[in-house]
């Protein structure tokens, strides 16, 4: 069958059933049928059979065995890991500020499409990771204090302070450079849960912070506005490191015992 002499309709008949039902690429039908895949990708397009996507280009060939996948089944060091998880979020990072907001809105716009018992559910069960991590530290709090940990700091987790009467928790507590540690997620400074718990959040947190700079510790707060990821993760400990090696060698006067690091 020679595709050049075919009508447009018996062009499209042949292309309904070789790509979109036979799943081939446009390369695969030219060189059965003499032509070139540009050709056959521009009549397609002209005959508005819907082309597609590269991921569904992607995942059709290594369904039919054309290629393997790249990954799979393969194990990466862990310095390529952490490469790969540098280099994305880097890129995220320098996002300009429309294409952020542009990403956004995308995600708001799928958001509003979802039905409601769907939002509800995604609603309740982010309620319960919350109150969970309240209760067991989040996860970039287990990674400073797995990494505190392993370089041998003496860290003590989530551990009940008595300050001024006052039962107070604190994330992360250094006893022997009397150092408080505490991780503020987005909560902290945005209305994530509505503007009263925001002003209560507020409120615990200056209690807090007064309470502990009364007993003559450091504090050092960490703030966490975007997503964890294990590079973040890295990054924020070396930030912290740095600042608890400045500590060591000198315990800051009264008035600068307040240290803020992360995602300012």
């Amino acid at each position: 069958m020679n595709y050049d002499k075919l009508t447009e309709s018996a062009k499209k008949t042949l292309l309904v059933k070789e790509y979109e039902d036979n799943k081939k690429s446009f390369k695969d039908i030219a060189n059965e049928y003499g032509t070139y895949p540009n050709k056959v990708r521009r009549d397609a397009i002209k005959l508005k059979i819907k082309i597609r996507d590269k991921s569904e280009a992607q995942k059709n060939v290594l369904a039919l065995g054309k290629a393997e996948h790249p990954t799979q089944g393969k194990e990466r060091s862990e310095s390529i890991k952490k490469k790969i998880g540098q280099s994305v979020m880097e890129a995220w990072d320098n996002l300009d500020n429309d294409e952020l907001e542009n990403r956004k809105k995308k995600a708001r716009d799928n958001w509003n499409k979802l039905p409601e018992d769907i939002k509800e559910n995604i609603l309740q069960e982010a309620n319960n990771a919350v109150r969970k991590a309240s209760r067991v530290g989040s996860k970039l709090e287990h990674h400073l204090l797995n990494s505190l940990v392993n370089d041998g700091f003496k860290v003590d987790f989530h551990k009940e302070q008595n300050l001024l009467n006052t039962k107070l928790q604190i994330d992360l507590f250094l006893p022997k450079m009397n150092v408080a540690i505490e991780v503020d997620g987005v909560s902290h400074f945005e209305p994530v849960w509505g503007e009263d718990s925001l002003k209560r959040n507020k409120k615990y947190d200056n209690k807090k912070t007064g309470l502990i700079l009364g007993k003559g510790m450091v504090l050092i707060r960490v703030l966490q506005k975007k997503d964890y990821s294990k590079s973040r993760g890295d990054c924020m400990y070396q930030e912290l490191k740095a600042v608890l090696e400045k500590i060591k060698n000198k315990f800051p006067e009264p008035d600068n015992r307040i240290i803020i690091i992360g995602d300012k």
